[in-house]
């Protein structure tokens, strides 16, 4: 006799009803409502008996009602590795854990024009909430790389050194590489200053608190902040928060991209993103690998920067500075090394230099723009050519100079660069608060070579 029950395993064409009202249903049926908050092991939070797609959101629930938002991270098992977005101070084993969908966009748009923003894109200005029009995700949107418009046009920085030795392009990508208190923090409030753009977006990263308002009202004042976003996460924030504030500001230099605009887009610091990811990954269990950093760091370094850059036809670009830290003025630190094979170029601030009263303290000889043969006509290339080569002449024959070991006539070319050393110094060093445009640049650099540098 055929089977008469009524279950669904019992049953094919009960079962075969049921799996077409569910596929109908407009709303999955949800697996878990709801889980446990089983450990917390260092950043970490473990919890068990519910479900979320990695980078999820979810509310740990306190038994006093308060809840604190988190963000999945990794699973193993049946467990889910979260990191709290916010403070964590009184959270209590056992606490409920609601999953509260996907968390993983920013709000961008006009608006934000002038205006300062944490991580989460909440206003720390205290002027009011934003109406943003669009929501974009945090992780940005691939740009097929045969269609990005090619760099060809010089950006105008205003800093001399760069403008004439190390031109910069619109939708290039450059990384300012220093130790700790050399100026690279006011090499930037230059170039915010100073760089022709339509738009500037700065990312805070990971850097002192303090700093964020000295760079609103020093560096950018009243006219520069009408046209630029600030996005802070200092470093007393939580990991989560100083990675997604890099990703907010890389979201809204690229809205601003799409709409035909030229961003510039400086970030302080990469190191600080890259150590970010480095205490999440450690804290659910990922191995370290080079100095301590798992391989995941040097996977979410390039998902970063390749998001700057020109977009398609008919869009603006994103002229990017990012800053690195060298740990030690070790230049081959992991994230360094990482980041100078992936930017388009790199400006080297050194401490000799900064000791000796040499500002902005840029070594020359170590620094390199990519993109600079591209940008350029020949005469410049000479100029700065000519300039680098008698430069670093007189650097390798410095100590035999200082202790009077040279001898006048031995090498025309050495007693050229001797001769012309104050003026090539003197060239390099500019004051912070004196601009340079582009074609001043090249019009000291012909006149301290003897070329025929143009703009």
């Amino acid at each position: 006799m055929p089977e008469t029950g009524r279950t669904p395993d019992r049953n094919p064409m009960l079962r075969q009803r049921l799996e077409k009202w569910l596929a109908r249903a407009e709303r999955p049926v949800p697996l878990v409502v709801e889980g446990r908050l089983r450990r917390m092991a260092g950043l970490a939070l473990e919890a068990e008996g519910c479900q979320a797609a990695i980078g999820g959101r979810c509310d740990i629930v306190n038994p006093d009602g308060r809840r604190i938002e988190s963000e999945v991270v990794g699973f193993a098992d049946d467990r889910l590795y979260l990191m709290p977005i916010g403070d964590i101070e009184g959270v209590v084993p056992d606490a409920r854990v609601v999953p509260a969908g996907h968390g993983g966009t920013a709000g961008v748009g006009q608006a934000l024009l002038g205006r300062v923003v944490d991580a989460r894109g909440v206003p720390l200005d205290g002027r009011g909430p934003l109406r943003l029009e669009e929501r974009r995700p945090l992780a940005g949107r691939a740009i097929n790389p045969m269609l990005r418009t090619p760099i060809r046009e010089p950006l105008d920085t205003g800093v001399r050194a760069i403008n004439a030795l190390l031109t910069v392009g619109r939708g290039q990508r450059l990384g300012l590489f220093a130790g700790s208190g050399v100026g690279k923090s006011v090499l930037l409030g230059m170039m915010t200053r100073y760089t022709n753009a339509d738009v500037i977006v700065v990312g805070l990263i990971g850097e002192r608190g303090r700093e964020v308002v000295e760079f609103v009202r020093g560096n950018l004042g009243e006219e520069g902040m009408a046209r630029s976003v600030v996005v802070a996460a200092p470093a007393d924030s939580p990991p989560l928060m100083r990675l997604h504030g890099a990703m907010l500001a890389t979201s809204i230099a690229e809205y601003f991209r799409d709409q035909g605009l030229q961003v510039l887009l400086l970030m302080d610091s990469l190191t600080r993103f890259a150590q970010a990811q480095r205490e999440i990954a450690l804290a659910v269990g990922e191995p370290p690998a080079t100095k301590g950093y798992p391989p995941s760091v040097f996977a979410r370094l390039p998902r970063l920067v390749e998001r700057a850059g020109n977009g398609t036809r008919g869009q603006g670009g994103i002229t990017a500075f990012y800053t690195v830290l060298a740990e030690g003025d070790d230049q081959n630190d992991p994230v360094a090394d990482a980041a100078r094979a992936i930017l388009d170029g790199h400006v080297v601030l050194t401490r000799e230099l900064a000791e000796a009263g040499h500002f902005p303290a840029i070594d020359v000889e170590q620094s390199i723009s990519r993109a600079m043969n591209d940008i350029t006509d020949e005469r410049h290339l000479a100029a700065a050519r000519r300039f680098r080569r008698l430069w670093s002449l007189y650097r390798k024959h410095r100590d035999l100079i200082s202790v009077g070991a040279y001898q006048p006539g031995s090498d025309p070319q050495v007693d050229e660069a001797i001769a012309l050393q104050p003026q090539m110094a003197a060239f390099l060093q500019q004051d912070m608060h004196t601009p340079v445009t582009l074609a001043e640049s090249l019009d000291d650099l012909e006149r301290l070579c003897g070329t025929e540098a143009k703009a």
